[in-house]
């Protein structure tokens, strides 16, 4: 994947983290533990509750626990080193393993990008055509749109991985952040990395403004179906079906589109790591959160599974 001579010029990156003071890191450690451990449990509870549950298989909870999957991987990619490097003085990671961490990454954040077009797309398809939601949204097409999304994730994750651990890495290996990400391990190269950012910015853009731009349409649609609904309770209800999606999307998008969609010029370390922690920590922990504290068809999936009988069942969110 890489010349030789570049593995030759740097066999390892330093990973400074947040901070180089003990106390600091201890307190981290136990705050980044509680939002891993919340992270995993929550989205294997949807995940666990879904297949459980003959009464989730649909579209809708599908795609919920194929993106409760892609969270749980996504956070295990950076957090598991992350509290490793907190509690232990030695945080360097080899060439080959920032080079793997920075594809995995990318490649399961691309695909979340692309998945969040599916799932405006399956809101679409409920408020806009709720009589033939099952025709048009059958097992054929949500496989192949759930397939879709993770092979357009890893093939790009590979071009970008390509692109940026291929430049010549040839003195300084000390990368001022958390995890090995491209605009990180960029900044260390030993050469002009203008035409690289070029071609990272036109995949960026294809992946994050189109992925958008697409979820803006469909949500313009779903806005105009629902102002033709004549009661007010109904039109409230629609609303908050979508409210879930778009929270989670804002959380996702607004983030990874200023880390990616900007040269390097504008590279600030200590900024940068703050926000990447948004898509690469918080939204994991946030989806569980938005996407079932209201959803009346998780809560009774949850009370049934924890043996307090059948419990009145509601429309999900």
């Amino acid at each position: 994947m890489i010349p030789g001579q570049n593995q030759s010029w740097v066999s390892e990156f330093i990973l400074l983290g947040f901070s180089s003071d003990p106390t600091t890191n201890s307190i981290l450690f136990i705050v980044f533990l509680l939002i891993y451990l919340s992270s995993v449990l929550g989205n294997g509870l949807i995940i666990m509750l879904v297949c459980l549950d003959t009464q989730l298989h649909t579209p809708m909870y599908f795609f919920l626990s194929t993106l409760s999957l892609l969270d749980m991987t996504f956070v295990s990619t950076t957090m598991p080193q992350m509290l490793v490097h907190l509690l232990t003085r030695s945080q360097t990671i080899s060439f080959a393993g920032c080079c793997l961490q920075m594809f995995v990454f990318g490649a399961l954040g691309i695909t979340e990008c692309t998945f969040f077009v599916v799932m405006a797309y399956d809101r679409y398809v409920a408020i806009c055509y709720p009589l033939r939601y099952t025709v048009i949204l059958n097992w054929d097409l949500c496989i192949r749109l759930a397939a879709g999304s993770w092979i357009c994730g890893f093939f790009s994750s590979l071009l970008h991985t390509f692109f940026t651990m291929s430049l010549p890495y040839c003195g300084p290996n000390r990368v001022n952040h958390y995890l090995c990400e491209g605009p990180s391990v960029r900044s260390l190269a030993c050469m002009d990395t203008h035409l690289i950012e070029m071609v990272d910015l036109v995949l960026s853009v294809f992946l994050v403004v189109t992925p958008i731009s697409l979820i803006v349409a469909s949500y313009i649609r779903i806005a105009m179906a629902i102002l033709k609904i004549k009661s007010t309770e109904g039109r409230c209800k629609a609303f908050s079906t979508c409210a879930s999606h778009l929270t989670v999307v804002t959380f996702f998008y607004a983030p990874a589109s200023y880390i990616y969609m900007r040269p390097n010029s504008s590279y600030s370390p200590e900024r940068d790591k703050q926000i990447s922690l948004f898509y690469s920590a918080f939204t994991p922990l946030l989806n569980p959160v938005v996407y079932c504290l209201r959803n009346k068809d998780i809560k009774r999936a949850f009370l049934k599974v924890m043996g307090y009988g059948r419990c009145a069942s509601g429309p999900g969110r």
